[in-house]
């Protein structure tokens, strides 16, 4: 073999008996700690992510490096899918201003609010409506309800939960949302207007003017929700065929 390969033998011989370089070492270590962190992530995180954790772990490596590492191993991140706007847009509507202007974070808790409502199928077709208020400071979702109606009750129970939970907070918030018949109903209105609320709607079909909101049901759907099996919302009537 080493006469067909053109090789020293004693090149070979000194090679196998060779401790491992460092260089080499510190791949493999690499390798171990991002296989480790993909897993961990339930084989959702990409290069970015898994970058802020091995640096959260001590580690100095680039993203390059990362990114690399996740091609030779095979590791691929979860995508979401390309959205289309196919809303068009009527600026003589009359709908509250754009108090936020996606300058979500203030630096303060219970300043600035995002809310959203999206739909989550299931299994037999029964799923339902999903209602999400979240502190843009934290990040962390303090109001939620679910219901298999997209009426004006569900975003108001999902606020009901985030002033419930808060309790003591400053006098006003600021609640951004877009501009959806139920966020712009006079039952809204009126339910902001009594609990100290000022309410901030960004332009129709502009998805960035609710960016983190509309954020958030993208991962919670690509990484989570639409990975698994869900069945229906309600049990299914065994009279039905």
């Amino acid at each position: 073999m080493a006469r067909f390969l053109e090789v020293f033998r004693s090149g070979r011989c000194a090679r196998a008996g060779r401790a491992p370089s460092l260089p080499s070492l510190r791949r493999v270590h690499v390798e171990q700690k991002v296989a480790f962190f993909h897993g961990d992530s339930d084989e959702v995180y990409g290069a970015p992510r898994i970058l802020a954790d091995l640096r959260a772990d001590g580690e100095i490596v680039s993203r390059k490096t990362v990114a690399t590492t996740m091609r030779r191993l095979e590791l691929a991140r979860i995508c979401p899918k390309k959205s289309k706007t196919t809303t068009i847009i009527d600026h003589a509507d009359a709908y509250p201003v754009d108090a936020v202007k996606r300058e979500w974070d203030t630096g303060a808790l219970d300043q600035v609010w995002v809310g959203d409502v999206t739909y989550l199928r299931a299994w037999e077709g029964g799923g339902g409506y999903l209602a999400t208020v979240i502190d843009a400071h934290s990040r962390r979702v303090i109001g939620g309800a679910i219901a298999d109606n997209m009426r004006t009750d569900l975003i108001e129970d999902a606020l009901r939960m985030a002033l419930v939970l808060r309790g003591d907070r400053p006098a006003t918030v600021i609640f951004h949302s877009h501009r959806g018949t139920q966020y712009a109903s006079e039952q809204i209105t009126l339910f902001a207007a009594q609990n100290g609320i000022t309410w901030s709607m960004g332009y129709i079909g502009i998805c960035w003017d609710n960016a983190m909101a509309e954020s958030f049901f993208a991962t919670l759907k690509t990484e989570f929700y639409y990975r698994r099996v869900w069945p229906a919302r309600r049990p299914r009537d065994p009279r039905r065929r």
